[in-house]
């Protein structure tokens, strides 16, 4: 009588990593196409100001509302590239008042370009004090050296 020997067969400790490499190299790929095209916020020429960093927390949410040259208005619920759209300064007090009230901690901030109109930046503050936002941040850029 014969006995069969069975061969122990032991567990492959080797893992292909290849195919993670792969992945890896197209997700890379992938965020450096479409990074550049991500446009955040709205373009505006910011004033210069000799100023110190404003502390701003990271972990509260923030608001940025936004004035052009045009006078336009843009607010910074999501939207981005080419879905923003301007809105009329009475949306912008609903709106806000809307946010500010269901979320009394946030940070408002406030980007005006330098060519804005100067009455309507201060009827864009006015408007958002009477939304409830007591101190609105001035977003502004570093005193460029000659």
């Amino acid at each position: 009588m014969e006995l069969m020997v069975r061969k122990k067969r032991r567990p492959m400790s080797e893992i292909n990593v290849v195919p993670y490499i792969d992945v890896m190299l197209v997700l890379l790929i992938v965020f450096m196409v479409t990074a550049p095209l991500l446009n955040q916020g709205i373009e505006v020429d910011l004033p210069e100001a000799n100023n110190e960093p404003l502390q701003v927390d990271e972990n509260l949410e923030t608001l940025v509302v936004s004035i052009t040259s045009n006078g336009e208005y843009f607010l910074s619920i999501g939207a981005t590239g080419d879905e923003r759209q301007s809105v009329t300064l009475e949306t912008v007090g609903l709106q806000v008042s809307r946010i500010v009230s269901a979320n009394p901690s946030i940070q408002v901030m406030l980007e005006g370009d330098t060519e804005a109109n100067w009455g309507a930046m201060i009827t864009l503050i006015t408007t958002l004090q009477q939304a409830g936002v007591s101190n609105p941040n001035f977003i502004t850029q570093p005193l460029s050296s000659l």
